[in-house]
């Protein structure tokens, strides 16, 4: 265990002296950039620049326990703070000063543990003094001393003479070079848009095969006639021998078409020959195409533990700030992945950890209750599946996931009917936990309860073209498994069209092609269904799905359709198409800015016809699909839908009058309707006289507090099921688990408050 602390603190070292040089070089320009701007206003933006770059810096230092370079950091904050504030005059001693400081940085940097010792800390606490001396004796309105007096007074080392830090003397490796991320992404996309070209010039093959085609048609259909051509000429010379007159113009158009046989004859093998060459150039180009493409994701793979290397800091602050106890494991991290594919999913992955630490661990208390270690675990494994996926395991040894708590979720959120939860399996409802706004979380704070970890985590796993899944055993623990390509951006794609519209499923989720006869389209529930295999599946018309206007339909005779079965998860639906096209290697390109979220749409690419094709997103499609097939089918719908008209009431409970005024403000121009009370007791006795949908009160309050209100609301039967929010300063996790005791519905702490949030919690909550 020590020897992967060890080697975990190597790693963590090795990203902070990354991080550190590019803030180092950035505040070593911010200086010199300084010393040549003359207007204070100029100077101040450049100030500030530096100043954060000295502040990210210190705080980088701080979680690596580089105290020394952490100290040095604090010193020049106060430097740059009083510059900025304008009570601090810029002068030649001050600028050798900072520089100096600097270059100490780089110095400590580049040395060992063993060798930041005494000369080193002496250094660094000499240049602190000097920089703390400089800050009370050269305020804008003192009188500047001469530098000469100041050098006695304060003798300060110049630049080039250093007090000695002993630094190791590595080797430059010739085999590295650092390059700009931006750089290398610049040059991908360069080299995926050579896929474009290597799809053209296969396309141009076809096309000039499809042309030498049609000449071989051509000689076929003249080759019947040519002995008629022939008799005919025959004939005409035999008149002409004889001494008849001949007719000259058919004579022409006989010797017309000599030449034209003769003409297309040779066209037909110069095509026969460009045929041979684009297939040649086909061949090379896509090879290098391909070689390329290869080469430069490989220069974009990280080890999957790069993005890992916070996570145990997460783990540790997240789990003491709950009161538990938890270790973190983490297991083949060397494996390498495309950094944009990490990048992508890292908060995916936060999320699935916090998840596991909040809802999965027990406190040690409980764990020993349950006769389990009192430290709990969680283990991140990694294992490369074939050439071209990685699975990924996020387990944690804790309580598990309650179904029946789900299930309660899922129905107070509408997605299934009483009559499903009780008939649903428990693989079935285990799914519903990935369900936008499902939370098994007795309240909602800023960790969690908001149901939507899971949701994140699959839209993000799904967009890339992986999966995940969840297996939970209900007091032993849940099992989070993530399978992700290695490498993005290209992917196997089948054209569909629908009318004169081009559409391109993902062909990792295309199950099979069918032809079905129309008369086993059979209507169940309000759906359409066909049996494929000896199942039962929905089927949905894709242009119905995507919202293209319907033609009014052909005279179509044919006895059968055309449907394409697609999976996502565990769900299987049919969707009617009209035609398939071949598939065929794909560039997902994004929709840009303006279009960064289209329902139904993942991007587009460019077929090898040259058109711009959307791609469909199979996860938002099949939700489009139930909506669509599904309209008619709850007769429940409509009230609910009336009663969420009815403008919702809100009682403010809060003993603070700006506070109040506040939220009162907020939610009313949100559209609440919102009454105030002064505190508990006040609160209390509104509710019994009016009606109320919701209540947001403070907690620490005269007369009756906010968790008496909350204890009190409960204990009536009248209020038992009114949701409470607690927007508070209290923010320990003793106050969180006194507003759990009570049965506060959520917690909102006022250091982190955002109306946004707030107002998402109150839509949640009604």
């Amino acid at each position: 265990m020590a020897e992967k602390d060890k080697d975990f603190l190597t790693k963590l070292l090795s990203t902070f002296r990354v991080e550190a040089e590019e803030h180092l070089k950035l505040m070593t320009a911010g200086l010199l950039e300084l010393e040549k701007t003359a207007t204070a206003e100029k100077q101040m933006p450049i100030i500030e620049n530096v100043f954060r770059e000295a502040h990210s810096l210190k705080g980088a230092a701080r979680a690596v326990n580089m105290t020394e370079i952490e100290l040095l950091c604090r010193s020049l904050e106060s430097v740059f703070a009083a510059w900025k504030r304008k009570e601090l005059a810029p002068s030649p001693e001050l600028f050798d000063l900072l520089h100096q400081a600097v270059d100490s940085l780089s110095l400590l940097l580049a040395s060992t543990d063993s060798e930041r010792a005494t000369p080193a800390k002496a250094r660094v606490r000499e240049l602190s003094e000097n920089l703390e001396r400089a800050l009370k004796e050269t305020p804008l309105a003192a009188k500047q001393k001469t530098p000469r007096k100041k050098e006695q007074e304060h003798p300060v080392a110049p630049p080039s003479e250093p007090a000695p830090v002993v630094v190791e003397e590595k080797p430059a490796s010739a085999e590295t070079v650092r390059v700009a991320t931006a750089k290398l992404d610049a040059v991908l996309l360069q080299a995926e848009e050579l896929l474009s070209a290597k799809l053209a010039t296969g396309q141009h093959a076809a096309d000039i095969g499809d042309i030498n085609a049609a000449l071989s048609r051509w000689k076929r259909e003249w080759a019947k006639i040519q002995p008629d051509a022939g008799a005919i000429r025959r004939t005409f010379e035999k008149k002409a021998q004889d001494g008849a007159a001949g007719n000259g113009r058919l004579t022409k158009i006989i010797e017309f078409l000599d030449w034209n046989h003769h003409a297309i004859t040779e066209i037909e093998s110069k095509l026969a020959a460009l045929k041979r060459s684009a297939e040649q150039d086909h061949r090379v180009l896509g090879g290098m195409v391909d070689d390329l493409l290869a080469d430069m994701k490989k220069v974009l793979m990280l080890p999957f533990g790069s993005i890992l290397e916070s996570f145990p800091v997460l783990v540790r602050n997240l789990s003491r700030d709950q009161g538990k106890d938890v270790e973190l494991l983490i297991e083949g991290g060397e494996i390498e992945v495309d950094r944009r594919i990490l990048e992508e999913m890292k908060d995916a992955f936060i999320h699935l950890v916090r998840n596991c630490i909040d809802h999965g661990i027990e406190n040690p208390e409980e764990r020993e209750k349950k006769k389990k270690p009192p430290k709990g675990t969680i283990r991140i494994a990694v294992t490369q599946k074939n050439g071209s996926k990685v699975e990924i395991l996020i387990f944690d040894d804790g309580r598990g996931i309650d179904l029946t708590k789900v299930r309660a979720s899922a129905l107070k959120l509408g997605l299934i009917t009483q009559q499903e939860a009780e008939s649903l399996s428990d693989s079935e409802a285990l799914s519903l936990a990935f369900r936008s706004g499902v939370s098994t979380s007795p309240m909602i704070t800023d960790l969690s309860g908001r149901g939507l970890g899971l949701a994140i985590a699959r839209e993000k796993a799904e967009k890339l073209g992986g999966a995940i899944a969840v297996e939970s055993n209900l007091g032993v623990g849940t099992t989070f498994q993530m399978v992700l390509p290695l490498t993005m951006a290209t992917f196997r794609g089948i054209p569909v069209r629908v009318d004169e519209h081009l559409f391109v499923f993902p062909s990792t989720q295309v199950e099979r092609v069918a032809q079905v006869e129309k008369e086993k389209i059979k209507t169940v529930e309000n759906r359409e269904t066909i049996e494929l295999d000896g199942q039962t599946v929905s089927l949905a018309h894709l242009g119905d799905v995507l919202e293209l206007p319907r033609k009014s339909p052909p005279q179509d005779s044919r006895d059968a359709v055309l449907v394409a079965l697609i999976t996502q998860a565990e769900k299987r639906i049919a969707f009617l198409i009209d035609e398939v096209l071949n598939e065929q290697e794909v560039l997902v390109k994004s929709l840009g800015r303006q279009l960064s979220r289209v329902r139904n749409v993942a991007g587009a690419t460019v077929l090898a016809t040259r058109k711009l094709v959307p791609i469909l997103n199979v996860f938002d499609l099949m939700k489009s699909a139930v909506t669509v097939s599904g309209k008619a089918l709850r007769p429940g719908a409509a009230p609910l839908e009336k009663e969420k008209a009815k403008k919702t009431s809100v009682l403010v409970v809060e003993d603070s009058i700006t506070a109040r005024t506040l939220l009162k403000s907020i939610l009313e121009a949100a559209g609440y309707d919102v009454k105030t009370a002064v505190d508990g007791v006040d609160g209390f006795t509104q509710l019994r006289s009016g009606e109320f949908d919701i209540v947001v009160s403070d907690i620490d309050m005269p007369r009756m507090s906010g968790l008496d209100l909350t204890a009190k609301i409960r204990s009536d039967k009248k209020f038992a099921d009114l949701p409470v929010v607690l927007v508070t300063a209290l923010e320990s996790r003793e106050d969180r688990e006194r507003g759990i005791d009570v049965g506060a519905n959520a917690y909102i702490v006022k250091s982190s408050f955002d109306q946004s949030n707030l107002l998402e919690v109150i839509q949640r909550l009604v």
